[in-house]
């Protein structure tokens, strides 16, 4: 499947604002019937007072789809103590039907991470790619281990 780049020129230039140091991947915690696009983040962020809406920078849709939430430039809502400093990428998914954590990236999730990985990893070559559950410990978000997946692509 062929995916044009969710990073825009103007958004690289924005972001120069921003010392990005970490790129954190995030699961939206659903079940495989359950929908999380930007739309249904948003308002559950909304609903939790977030005034800015979606705390991700990037949402993965199961159909590999890579929907924008905030802007590069704008400071995320998604990592308690590193969002100053880190851009928020979340797939859709991460539970089992029946409610456990579960790596349940699709074979599109899986290509789309990788490819807005390694745009990411251009623009900010000396961020690490983390998953969230090396800062929340008590969490399996994002149900997969993405420093060793995206090993090739963490500074040198």
């Amino acid at each position: 499947m062929e995916h044009q780049s969710p990073i825009t020129n103007h958004q690289s230039q924005i972001i120069i604002m921003r010392t990005i140091s970490l790129i954190i991947v995030h699961c939206s915690a659903v079940r495989p019937y359950q929908q999380s696009g930007v739309s249904e983040i948003d308002r559950w962020h909304r609903a939790r007072g977030w005034k800015n809406g979606c705390g991700y920078h990037f949402v993965i849709r199961r159909d590999g789809t890579t929907e924008i939430g905030r802007p590069l430039a704008m400071v995320g809502a998604h990592c308690q103590n590193h969002n100053r400093h880190s851009i928020g990428v979340c797939y859709e998914g991460g539970l089992s039907s029946e409610g456990f954590p579960r790596d349940t990236r699709t074979r599109a999730q899986v290509q789309a991470l990788r490819q807005l990985m390694e745009q990411l990893h251009t623009q900010f070559p000396k961020a690490l790619i983390m998953g969230h559950n090396v800062f929340t410990p008590t969490k399996a978000c994002p149900c997969f281990n993405a420093a060793e997946e995206y090993r090739d692509l963490q500074p040198r």
